[in-house]
């Protein structure tokens, strides 16, 4: 009778020992996230942090914080992490030890300063914008590459780019820095010298064609013109230019909306009325299509436009200043019917 019990007792323990492993193996083992998606674990992260940021992806938080201590994790990798729906916890704390982050895409367009910039690609990767613009005016950096604080925007062109996101901010001034080079492919860079140009004055024209015509078609044509009036050695006499000044003069949100004749007067080496050649450095942060406009600007006999009032957004050419002057003056009769001053 002792014999059975024990047998029996032996058989009930083994039994709620078999339901406590398989419950283990479950909670290690089993299907524990609830849903695809994706975490970003900033640096220097604890692991109760980790475990705040999980707690849309699991039934039970806590279990995983009993994983993470059997498997003696405590520091998490920073990152961003893709989370697939029936992963269990052991994989969860396999995949966030090692570190094996997803990248992503970081994509920034037509930029007027390294500050607005910054503010871009701080909104996309875990640097913030303080960090990233103090990294984009390193002088050693700077120094070291040849650019100024003034013609470092240039470096940047607008694209979509693949990061870590716990990239650091001189991870992604150095990368954008490869990249860069990478653009100026030995294509690019025999036809800067066959039109006459420097790699830096070719981003110097494209960020006046990028500021002159928002209109992409236009632009070889708008290039074209730039070029015209720079072989010739007149001044390019390029509004957009005087605009930079005045924005320099009164802050980036000043609204300019007519350039008026006391403007062109301003004394500046940015001003391209009074100065012939090509501004310093460049105004604006041109895109590829800008960069590539002037590279393959388009051959024609146009030294003069303006705004094209019977297709706003797009500009009226002319060869000589006769029709310049029947352009200028329906544009200007447009400005004051719209009762633009400034």
């Amino acid at each position: 009778m002792i014999k059975k019990i024990i047998i029996g007792a032996s058989a009930i323990l083994l039994i709620i020992a078999g339901i406590i492993g398989f419950n283990y193996y479950k909670t290690i083992f089993g299907e524990s996230v609830t849903k695809n998606g994706a975490i970003f674990v900033r640096t220097g992260s604890t692991l109760e942090e980790l475990t705040s940021s999980l707690t849309d992806f699991l039934p039970e938080a806590h279990d995983f914080d009993w994983v993470a201590e059997k498997k003696k994790f405590t520091k998490p990798k920073a990152g961003k992490y893709q989370l697939t729906k029936g992963m269990s916890l052991n994989d969860l704390v396999n995949l966030l030890r090692s570190g094996n982050q997803v990248p992503v895409s970081v994509s920034f367009n037509n930029q007027d300063t390294l500050e607005k910039l910054a503010g871009r690609i701080a909104q996309q990767i875990e640097a913030d914008s303080t960090a990233l613009v103090t990294a984009m005016l390193d002088p050693i950096f700077l120094e070291k590459n040849k650019l100024t604080k003034a013609s470092a925007l240039g470096m940047y062109i607008p694209n979509t780019y693949h990061f870590y996101w716990n990239t650091s901010a001189e991870g992604f001034r150095n990368k954008m820095k490869k990249e860069f080079v990478k653009f100026w492919t030995r294509e690019r860079v025999a036809k800067a010298k066959k039109i006459g140009l420097k790699r830096d004055e070719v981003l110097t024209m494209a960020s006046i064609v990028q500021k002159e015509t928002a209109q992409v078609s236009e632009r070889p044509t708008v290039a074209g013109l730039y070029m015209n009036r720079f072989n010739k050695g007149w001044p390019l006499q390029a509004d957009p230019a005087i605009i930079y000044i005045l924005k320099q003069q009164h802050g980036q949100d000043y609204v300019v909306k007519r350039v008026l004749y006391k403007d062109l007067e301003i004394k500046s080496p940015y001003n391209t009325y009074l100065n012939r050649g090509l501004p310093p450095t460049l105004i604006a942060m041109p895109d590829i299509s800008s960069i590539d406009a002037v590279l393959n600007y388009e051959k024609h006999n146009y030294f003069y436009m303006c705004v094209n009032v019977d297709k706003i957004g797009f500009h009226a050419f002319a060869s000589d200043l006769y029709e310049h002057g029947k352009n200028a003056r329906k544009y200007q009769r447009w400005l004051d019917k719209q009762g633009i001053r400034r």
